[in-house]
């Protein structure tokens, strides 16, 4: 017998309601949103020559900033702050380049004295591992793999690709020139866009508050690590000890792996110079001193600055050393800052990620925007002193076609 809910006679049955409707799912965005991401960080390894600089230049320019305001509260202004902080970015990248210079063309006329001294240990190296039973077929392959002439054509190596790096440092050059000029103007920009994209702003000023935070901290720390470091090279008499404090205090920048990169060279130039007594002493003295320097305190301070947590932190200086090379590296904690910036804070339906990001259960707070659960709090920017108060948004314009009567 046919039932109630049976169709009538000669009709189709009835097709359930949800039938043919899309089911929602967030693979799709999900799968393009890593699509786009590999095309970007394709795009970012392709132009590396040309973004690596440019990012330099920009963190350079938002640290050496506020010497601008400082100067304007002061009674100095127009052309005359601008061409201060012109005067200090100029000094700054050009010190250093000429320290890097010296360093590489110090240690390439020292390398050449030692490779009596290295075929001297090899000799050493050879006698005991003969000694402790490895064989000999197996030492000779070994030895054969390591050529002390190398280490001169690495060095020649460096030379030429700095050499090649030229246009780079030129571009990064003309780049401070113009963003200095654009960032005596920039407050009253990031005040007017404010109107219409509060979040955002807010969420770049403290982008730039954090990264001076981050710079300051490091390079306060670098100082006090390459200024005991030298101590202790100048101690045990081991070559060239400002060439590896200028070191010590370039790696200090990379985080968590920056204190291994310092510690390599010197105490290899030690193991040739004095032996391997020097050679213990040296590692064993830094890691004394960097351990607890950049290993205890500085990332606790560090991680509190920026809001990264340590995991981060790390993992951003193997990803954005893989992207960009060294500047990537050097320059890893500013980048993931910048990528948290436009992706998290600005963003309310990414707030979730906050905690995860920072490495705060309690939450994060920021210097000009304060990160809550409905998203910054009082994310406007105070215009810079002398600056009016911006105007109000312009009305909507009228649709195409109307006109008043």
């Amino acid at each position: 017998m046919p039932t109630d809910d049976a169709p009538p006679p000669g009709e189709a049955p009835a097709a359930p309601p949800d039938a043919g409707a899309a089911v929602p799912t967030r693979a799709v965005p999900l799968l393009v949103g890593l699509a786009a991401a590999v095309v970007v960080v394709a795009g970012l390894r392709a132009f590396s020559s040309t973004i690596g600089p440019a990012v330099l230049a920009l963190v350079l320019v938002l640290v050496v900033h506020p010497v601008e305001p400082w100067l304007r509260r002061r009674g100095v202004y127009g052309w005359v702050s601008t061409l201060v902080v012109l005067v200090v970015l100029y000094a700054v990248v050009l010190g250093m380049a000429a320290a890097l210079g010296w360093s590489l063309v110090r240690l390439g006329m020292l390398m050449p004295q030692y490779v009596d001294r290295y075929y001297e240990l090899q000799g050493q190296v050879l006698d005991l591992l003969n000694r402790l039973g490895v064989g000999q077929s197996q030492i000779t392959s070994a030895v054969a793999s390591i050529d002390p002439s190398r280490l001169v054509g690495l060095a020649q190596t460096v030379l030429q690709q700095l050499v090649a790096g030229l246009t780079a440092f030129t571009f990064m050059l003309f780049l401070l020139f113009f963003l200095a000029l654009d960032a005596a103007v920039f407050p009253k920009l990031l005040a007017q866009a404010s109107w219409w994209h509060p979040r955002m702003v807010g969420a770049l000023t403290a982008f730039a508050a954090g990264t001076r935070r981050y710079v300051l901290v490091a390079t306060v720390f670098g100082v006090v690590v390459a200024v005991i470091d030298v101590g202790i090279l100048y101690w045990l008499a081991v070559p060239l000890p400002l060439v590896w404090g200028l070191l010590a205090f370039l790696t200090n920048y990379i985080a968590n792996i920056g204190f291994f990169l310092g510690l390599v060279p010197p105490a290899l130039l030690a193991l040739l110079a004095g032996g391997p007594r020097d050679a213990l002493l040296v590692v064993v003295l830094y890691t004394v001193v960097n351990v607890t320097i950049q290993g205890l305190l500085q990332p606790k301070i560090v991680g509190g600055a920026v809001g990264l947590s340590a995991t981060l932190t790390f993992l951003s200086v193997i990803f954005w050393g893989w992207v960009l090379g060294a500047l990537g590296a050097l320059l890893a904690v500013p980048l993931s800052l910048l990528v948290r910036t436009v992706l998290v804070d600005a963003d309310p339906s990414a707030r979730w990620l906050l905690p995860l990001v920072s490495g705060n259960p309690r939450g994060v707070r920021r210097q000009g925007v304060r990160l809550g659960r409905t998203g910054p709090v009082g994310a406007t920017v105070a215009p810079a002193p002398g600056v009016q108060d911006p105007p109000p948004p312009p009305p909507p314009e009228p649709p195409a076609g109307s006109h008043d009567e």
